[in-house]
């Protein structure tokens, strides 16, 4: 009877094996259910053995295999292969989470229109008028189009210099060739807008979105439409990047500098970087655009491992806004606003313009106090406080989500004096709306937009120049393009300039350029105010000039000396468990295993282990041993070798614990 073998979704590096009576080669691909332990798994049949190491009376047969959806292309599982093996996580865990659950589950998706093909020489279908090209993005496209084959593309370009226009005109000729086209976004945050422009530009291809907010059936249905080539343009957050495609022809990364490509759970995969190697993988150009790119592809570029594409000037707007920083030490605050802020938000309303102040902090203030006796509103289940949220009266903990109501009394001495301490959305919304009683102030964060309907809402009253003053976190950040918006103030910025992550500084530079380039996108000029005790900062220096490049040499410059990424490798093994020295004394052990390997070879310096900086979270405390080389492969052979034996470790039932590589936060 011939032999399946089987990737299921278990923490361990192995396959299994079954019999499948009428199982044939063209079964592999195809998800399959399959008894495991008391009960039943959904897997991925990859193989058909001529032999099994195991004894064949002891193999158990298959449950189901699901033929009804076409099975998954070779290309397809050399991604996942790929995935597992470069981020050292089991092969079956990684496939379940490629898949929808719909499908993982070995179950048909609901029923499915016929497939459609599109021949080369097709007449490219009907749009809506083309926007004029600036010389950037002339020279930019006409760059791309020269080139054949595969080429990592970076294209720079300042905020509203018209960076989707050129995605758009690449994507037109890959289809109009008979490719499809994955754009993968950072957040679902920003898709609404990309998928109206995407639907208006091309309105007889099939477009599908994939995101975690979809509906399982929504999901499965969009992936099986990738699959089947029925869906030309698969648009869609970092799960997107599985999407299977038999006709791939052109890979675009929109804001591909955001920490969101890299999960951060599960399996630690970055879908910038999937997307990269599988534009490699079918030979094809992928664009990486961005008006801050990542330091380490901005250091590619320089090298030549990618091509640099510069849209120096915006699209619509005559000039960038104008970036000052406004000396807090100076001037007296009025809960988080300076005069001369104040002042412009008064001077643009009485234009009948729109103004941003953002603060990437929500809640109505960080923490609530006893003067009296000290107290805190501490989290009991992590190594953080929990947030003021005055509209609902709660305290919340923006880690776990563990939240109380807000006590009237100090719980530990009674004084009824309790004090909330700094500045969150909903305080500075609070304060908008008693110093501009008659303007129309609107607050844009998480705890505001919960769903995407209500965002969508939100937007469209931004769009319709229904709001005077927002009030954002960094959901306002990038992808927005409202008019009216002319004035953006940035509050609480300075906490990021002395973190203890070697990347904050990258991060709030970028979050800064991309907030500011909200204003001043049409007719308008534009105006950024940043209030901060730190004025000659270099990075506020470079921000007021809009010079990223100076601001990029000056960082890699500080990251060489100090051999930090781009030039060496990192991983990190992180454990957690109920105590701290479990987890600490797991992470020993493991760096005595990896002594031997790291002096043997010299290439890898092992650290030692240590409390994560947010050590506590939801009841469970953490640390980390990180690893670093200053070449890839020697990082890469050293995990293999190493993690086989960490394996073995026998840590305590209670103790989980990951590797994470090409770590974001360290």
């Amino acid at each position: 009877m011939p032999v399946v073998r089987v990737a299921l979704p278990i923490p361990l590096p192995q396959l299994f094996d079954y019999l499948a009576e009428d199982a044939s080669a063209a079964d592999i691909g195809h998800c399959v259910r399959v008894p495991f332990g008391h009960g039943e798994k959904s897997g991925l049949i990859l193989a058909l053995p001529e032999r099994t190491e195991l004894d064949p009376a002891r193999l158990k047969p298959v449950a189901y295999i699901q033929r009804d959806v076409p099975a998954l292309p070779p290309d397809w599982i050399e991604l996942v292969e790929f995935t597992a093996c470069y981020y050292h996580a089991p092969l079956g865990e990684v496939i379940a989470l490629a898949l929808p659950p719909g499908l993982r589950r070995a179950k048909a998706p609901a029923k499915r229109r016929k497939a459609k093909t599109r021949a080369p020489d097709d007449a490219p279908p009907p749009a809506a008028a083309l926007p004029t090209l600036t010389a950037g993005q002339a020279a930019a496209l006409a760059t791309c189009c020269a080139a054949e084959g595969f080429a990592a593309w970076l294209l720079a370009g300042v905020t509203g210099s018209g960076k989707t226009e050129v995605y758009l005109r690449l994507a037109a000729n890959a289809l109009a060739a008979g490719k499809q086209v994955l754009m993968l976004v950072p957040e679902i945050a920003l898709t609404p807008q990309l998928e109206a422009r995407v639907h208006d530009r091309f309105p007889a291809a099939h477009i599908v979105s994939l995101h975690s907010a979809l509906a399982p059936g929504a999901r499965a249905r969009g992936f099986v439409q990738a699959l089947t080539g029925e869906a030309d343009i698969v648009l869609g957050t970092r799960l997107a990047v599985f999407a299977p495609l038999p006709r791939p022809g052109l890979f675009l990364i929109d804001e591909e500098h955001d920490a969101s490509y890299k999960q951060q759970e599960g399996i630690r995969y970055s879908a910038r970087d999937l997307a990269i190697w599988r534009a490699h993988q079918h030979g094809v150009a992928v664009v990486l655009g961005s008006a801050t790119p990542a330091l380490e592809s901005w250091r590619h570029a320089q090298d030549g491992r990618y091509r640099l594409l510069t849209l120096p000037a915006r699209a619509r707007a005559a000039a960038l806004p104008t970036v000052k920083t406004v000396d807090t030490r100076r001037c007296r605050l009025d809960e988080g606003f300076g005069p001369q802020l104040l002042a412009a938000l008064a001077a643009h309303l009485e234009r009948g313009e729109q103004s941003l102040v953002f603060l990437n902090r929500r809640g109505y203030a960080p923490v609530l106090s006893c003067p009296a006796c000290g107290w805190v509103s501490q989290c009991p289940h992590c190594s953080a406080n929990r947030v003021v949220h005055l509209a609902d009266r709660r305290l919340r903990c923006h880690h776990c989500g563990a939240e109380a109501p807000i006590p009237r009394a100090c719980p530990v001495c009674g004084n009824q004096d309790i004090h909330p301490y700094g500045y969150g959305t909903q305080r500075i919304e609070a304060k908008l709306k008693t110093l501009f009683p008659s303007a129309r102030i609107l607050r844009l964060d998480r705890d505001a937009a919960r769903t995407r309907a209500r965002w969508e809402s939100l937007l469209a009253t931004i769009a319709a120049g229904e709001a005077d003053i927002l009030v954002g976190t960094q959901m306002m950040a990038k992808g927005h393009d409202f008019p009216l918006l002319t004035l953006v103030g940035v509050l609480g910025a300075d906490a990021s300039l002395h973190a203890a992550d070697f990347r904050a500084p990258e991060r709030l530079f970028q979050q800064l350029m991309q907030v500011g380039g909200r204003a001043g996108r049409a007719e308008l000029p534009g105006e950024v105010l940043i209030q901060t005790e730190y004025p000659e900062h270099p990075l506020y220096r470079c921000l007021t000039r809009h010079d990223f490049a100076a601001f990029a040499a000056l960082e890699l410059d500080a990251r060489h000396a100090a051999a930090f990424p781009p030039f060496s490798f990192q991983a990190m093994l992180k454990a957690d468990a109920p105590q701290l020295a479990d987890a600490v004394d797991f992470l020993r052990q493991a760096r005595q295993l990896a002594a031997k390997y790291a002096h043997a070879t010299s290439a890898v310096r092992v650290f030692d282990p240590v409390p994560m900086r947010l050590t506590r979270l939801a009841r469970r405390e953490r640390a980390q041993l990180l690893l670093e080389a200053d070449r890839r492969a020697a990082l890469q052979d050293f995990l293999s070798r190493w993690l086989e034996e960490v394996r073995a470790l026998r840590p305590p039932r209670e103790l989980r614990w990951q590797v994470d590589v090409d770590p974001l936060e360290v």
